[in-house]
């Protein structure tokens, strides 16, 4: 009777153990991490993209220097930020690391405006090629974005629904993640002058 019932303790004890969670947030945890990955290289892929159009652009708007500077700039900061799936638990990293890659874009947007002004740079195949690859680089970090908050979400459910909010607070201690959140004045329309 003794036996039977210490093996009864056991089969539920490794029944509510392997229902914990513990492996459902390991996963998550890595897919967090690697859709962090995938946002990482598309903005990796911005930055060297950026050279290039910059320089096409100075060749045919030398006179547009103050907008090139601006882009360079931008560049810069974006290099300054050290980036790490360490920040994607840290709000202020995260923020930080945002605010520079909002201001790249913002460059960017006049530096595509510069090149509205000049036909001939429209016209130069180079500086089209480049600009589709920049436009799609851009989807491809909206969609990397999409993508990581959506991983970000899968993560922070199963760290907070039960029992895995019991492993997680008594295992792991795995923090929440921090998704991308809008820019400021993001919900305004932007306005479109001729």
């Amino acid at each position: 009777m003794r036996r039977s019932f210490l093996y009864g303790v056991i089969a539920l004890a490794m029944m509510m153990f392997t229902g914990c969670g513990y492996n459902t947030i390991q996963q998550n945890d890595e897919a967090v991490k690697a859709a962090w990955g995938d946002v990482e290289a598309t903005y990796q892929r911005r930055n060297d993209l950026v050279p290039n159009l910059v320089e096409t652009v100075k060749a045919y708007a030398k006179h547009e220097s103050e907008t090139l500077q601006a882009v360079t700039e931008a560049r810069a900061k974006v290099g300054s930020v050290q980036v790490s799936k360490d920040m994607i638990g840290n709000p202020q990293a995260m923020a930080q690391f945002q605010q520079a890659q909002a201001s790249m874009g913002g460059a960017l947007s006049r530096l595509l405006l510069v090149a509205e002004r000049y036909p001939d740079l429209k016209a130069n195949q180079n500086f089209r090629d480049l600009q589709n690859q920049l436009e799609g680089t851009e989807n491809r970090i909206n969609v990397a974005r999409t993508r990581y908050n959506k991983a970000v979400q899968t993560f922070n459910t199963s760290i907070r629904v039960f029992p895995n909010n019991l492993t997680n607070m008594f295992l792991l201690k795995l923090p929440q993640k921090e998704p991308f959140k809008a820019e400021a004045g993001a919900e305004k329309a932007p306005k479109v002058k001729f």
